[in-house]
């Protein structure tokens, strides 16, 4: 006798499956990057998760942004509105204009993906702002991570221009006059300024153009330069291995968390969603940049209250903080300060910030790799410098609301100017001081505690007649969190080999005095254990 044996639907699968999988494999290897981009480990911690939202928030904006492609018409080509919405019936407008109320009104879903894609687009910009305080005021820039720093402000600087580019498409009178500020910018330059305008309006502002060449950066240069940095992003984070709090067993050489597949896949998967929901649900329930409410645009109907998306802001708000006036006529060309001050004031804050972990590496002369992020009061200094630049960012934002500031209570124009320009000044300062004596202040609290332990409110009286307060002691790892930092100390000056010392190196020894001031040692083991011998 013999007997058949059949096989299962399912093993029909598995063997496809398999059979496909190493057909695949075969030609391409991809199962060696699989494997060994699997078995990374990522640490798990709420505050990484700022990364992830903002790459889930650009991928939504891409899906949404795909919709909107197939209906959007990038052309200033006027024509006259006879859609559904009869407030705008009859209109004279651009086709951009008139398409994108097309969309609002006459496609089935278009409002709802318009209001995703631009939501999307705030939290992009506002997550990888948040992801970079994180990385600042933890030292997680150190080295090897300086380049991955630069990378990711040049993401920061591509998403604020890709909002731009997009809030500027539907040709509305909100969207032109935002428009206007940076033809007036561009001209504002000597020599060149009038002719860059020229050709990049292609004509007189506004000329017929501008949509056209807008909308070819928004969907085309700028995407693939952000998925370019995106990639390059996640390539050095996987090249270095992902940084980590400080915690049992976390060293310089190892990472404590989840590896990529299955664990921080799937978690990273379910992530995803969530974001996209609240997106969605966000864009359901709250309408933005309600077009049809502005109209198309017209230089006549400027009005106060309008404001940009808050992450241009500060550049709204830094033209609104310069005094009036400030105009020189050299070589026969107008300079107008009051354009040029504050772009170069922006563009030194900006380039600041890009270059910071070079600066710090400089004056701290610190050269070690880092992969243990600081807690924020042992970096004193830096957490000061990192307020104090919120701070003045904070300034010339708010400055890009100070007509709202002043009718919503009641306050005259020129007050809130002149207050957010003492702030512009002054705020940074306060704010540099004041976080530095709170960092220090915190870190003699912790050197307290590490030497005696917790306050337990239980007084005795020792055999001498002594009265003294028993106090808790710590546990290894409590002990461990509060002395295990790095105790810097200001660089010292040393002569060159011709008996001198160099300009460079006393500017470099000033910094680093003024960078380490007042810190705060960490006790040592022989002082921790004095600490518990007397009597507490």
């Amino acid at each position: 006798m013999s007997s058949t044996v059949t096989e299962s639907p399912a093993q029909n699968g598995t063997r496809f499956t398999s059979a496909a999988a190493n057909y695949i494999d075969d030609r391409t290897k991809i199962g060696v990057a699989v494997k060994e981009f699997g078995r990374k480990v990522f640490p798990d911690h709420w505050s990484f998760l700022l990364g992830e939202v903002a790459l889930y928030s650009f991928v939504v904006i891409l899906i949404s942004g795909t919709f909107l492609t197939l209906f959007f018409q990038a052309s200033m080509v006027e024509t006259v509105y006879t859609g559904p919405y009869l407030p705008m019936k009859g209109v004279e407008m651009s086709a951009a204009m008139a398409s994108t109320l097309d969309i609002s009104f006459s496609i089935r879903g278009g409002l709802l993906m318009r209001q995703v894609h631009h939501w999307a687009a705030l939290l992009f910009v506002a997550s990888i702002g948040l992801h970079m305080l994180r990385i600042f005021f933890t030292g997680a820039f150190r080295k090897p991570r300086e380049l991955n720093w630069v990378i990711g402000f040049v993401l920061f600087i591509l998403a604020m221009a890709e909002g731009f580019t997009g809030y500027s498409l539907p040709d509305d009178v909100l969207s032109g006059n935002g428009l206007r500020i940076i033809d007036g910018l561009v001209k504002s330059i000597p020599v060149i300024g009038t002719y860059f305008s020229y050709f990049f309006f292609g004509g007189e502002f506004p000329g017929t153009d501008i949509v056209g060449r807008l909308y070819m950066l928004h969907i085309m240069v700028l995407p693939a330069l952000v998925i370019l940095f995106v990639a390059l992003h996640l390539a050095f984070v996987v090249i270095h291995k992902h940084t980590q709090y400080p915690g049992p067993g976390k060293t310089q050489q190892n990472v404590v968390g989840f590896p990529v597949l299955p664990v921080y896949a799937a978690k990273a998967g379910g992530f995803f969603f969530i974001v996209f929901g609240v997106i969605v649900l966000i864009a359901s329930l709250v309408s933005i940049n309600s077009i049809w409410a502005y109209g198309p645009y017209d230089p006549s109907p400027v009005s106060a209250g309008t404001q940009p998306d808050w992450y241009i802001g500060f550049a709204d708000g830094m033209l609104r903080l310069i005094p009036p006036g400030l105009e020189t006529e050299w070589f026969g060309y107008t300079w107008s300060w009051n354009m040029l001050i504050p772009m170069a004031i922006m563009g030194l804050f900006l380039v600041l910030v890009a270059i910071y972990p070079f600066i710090e590496s400089w004056v701290t002369g610190d050269k070690r790799e880092h992969h243990i992020l600081d807690r924020p009061r042992n970096a004193p200094t830096r957490t000061a410098i990192g307020a104090a630049g919120v701070t003045f960012y904070a300034v010339m934002w708010a400055g890009a609301s100070s007509d709202i500031v002043a009718t919503h209570f009641q306050l005259s124009m020129e007050g809130v100017i002149h207050t957010l320009q003492a702030l512009l000044i002054l705020g940074p300062i306060i704010s540099y001081v004041v976080t530095k004596r709170i960092c220090l202040a915190l870190q003699k609290k912790d050197r307290s505690i590490a030497l005696h332990g917790y306050e337990s409110g239980r007084i005795v009286r020792l055999p001498g007649g002594q009265y003294t307060e028993i106090h808790k002691p710590l546990s290894s790892y409590e002990q461990w969190e509060l002395v295990s930092y790095h105790d810097y100390a200001p660089l010292m000056l040393r002569p060159n080999d011709d008996g001198k010392i160099p300009f460079s190196k006393r500017l470099r020894a000033g910094f680093s005095r003024w960078f380490f001031e007042d810190r705060i040692v960490p006790p040592t083991k022989g002082e921790i254990e004095e600490g518990h011998n007397e009597g507490h």
